[in-house]
């Protein structure tokens, strides 16, 4: 039961949060991190994502029993008691969100709400199965830990916030659409409405490659507006047209799950490696 309880948590989905958190908040501290504000905005933004995942799954439940890679989902297949699901993931986000308001900055816990309300609430409970248009608004939520982070270490949301916040809308929506083309038969049994499902694949194809392109450019701001070296442009250009480079091959024969789950895993490297470039390829505070 612990395992269950652990799981609902989605650990690997707080990972990847955390680890694009810390990108926003070494770019902001720019050699100048507070480790105490680092620890506290972590676990606090571990917390919030935690609560959420939880909420999610509840939410999700009767979608995940239909569909293959879901299905077995404690929450789906009745393996845990809803109420104490819902103790749990509230007592998590009031965890989280204590840690950011009281620990960290009101900025910061404002952020991490934000996301939390989009993604629970206008997300997972609104748009999910009735829009097309609900990847725009996960990728909302999804941008909120590293603008988060950003807003834990400057306390300000300046030009540096605005690019972070943009950089990643632009990288979660080709991301979303490489997860939906590769489990396309199980997107097509829950009938969510997500591009790939509701126009096509080729439709899709289409908007991930652009969405890269212009997930590119944006990457490259925080090195035109100083926040960041050439290094950091080189090597996050280069692995977002190694990523380009992926969904463009897609569009000319390749078998859709496998082209697909290509794309996915270059989304996830050019994620780490861009808040990998970020923590440590800052330039200096004027």
């Amino acid at each position: 039961m612990l395992r269950d309880y652990l799981e609902i948590a989605k650990p690997g989905i707080i990972a990847g949060n955390l680890v694009s958190m810390a990108g926003g908040f070494f770019l902001a501290s720019r050699g100048r991190a507070d480790l105490p504000g680092l620890a506290a905005t972590l676990c606090g933004i571990c917390f919030v994502v935690a609560s959420g995942c939880v909420f999610n799954n509840y939410i999700d439940r009767d979608l995940d029993r239909t569909m293959k890679r879901t299905c077995n989902r404690a929450l789906a297949r009745g393996g845990l008691p809803v109420g104490a699901c819902l103790l749990y993931g509230g007592g998590l986000g009031i965890a989280g969100f204590s840690l950011l308001g009281f620990a960290v900055n009101f900025l910061t816990f404002s952020v991490a709400l934000a996301g939390f309300s989009i993604y629970v609430g206008i997300y997972s409970l609104l748009l999910k199965r009735a829009s097309v248009y609900a990847t725009f608004v996960g990728s909302l939520a999804g941008a909120a830990p590293p603008l988060a982070g950003y807003c834990a270490a400057a306390n300000r949301f300046d030009t540096g916030a605005l690019l972070l916040l943009a950089i990643f809308i632009l990288w979660q929506i080709p991301h979303y659409y490489s997860i939906a083309i590769f489990r396309f038969d199980d997107y097509c049994a829950a009938q969510i409405p997500i591009l790939p499902v509701k126009r096509g694949i080729a439709v899709a194809q289409k908007h991930i490659a652009g969405y890269i392109i212009a997930f590119i450019v944006a990457s490259s701001m925080l090195t035109l507006f100083g926040y960041t070296g050439l290094p950091y442009l080189a090597v996050t250009t280069l692995s977002g047209l190694a990523w380009l480079f992926t969904a463009l091959w897609g569009c000319n024969g390749c078998k859709d799950g496998l082209w697909a789950g290509r794309l996915y895993f270059f989304s996830i490297l050019t994620v780490l490696v861009l808040s990998f470039m970020m923590s440590v390829d800052f330039r200096g505070a004027g």
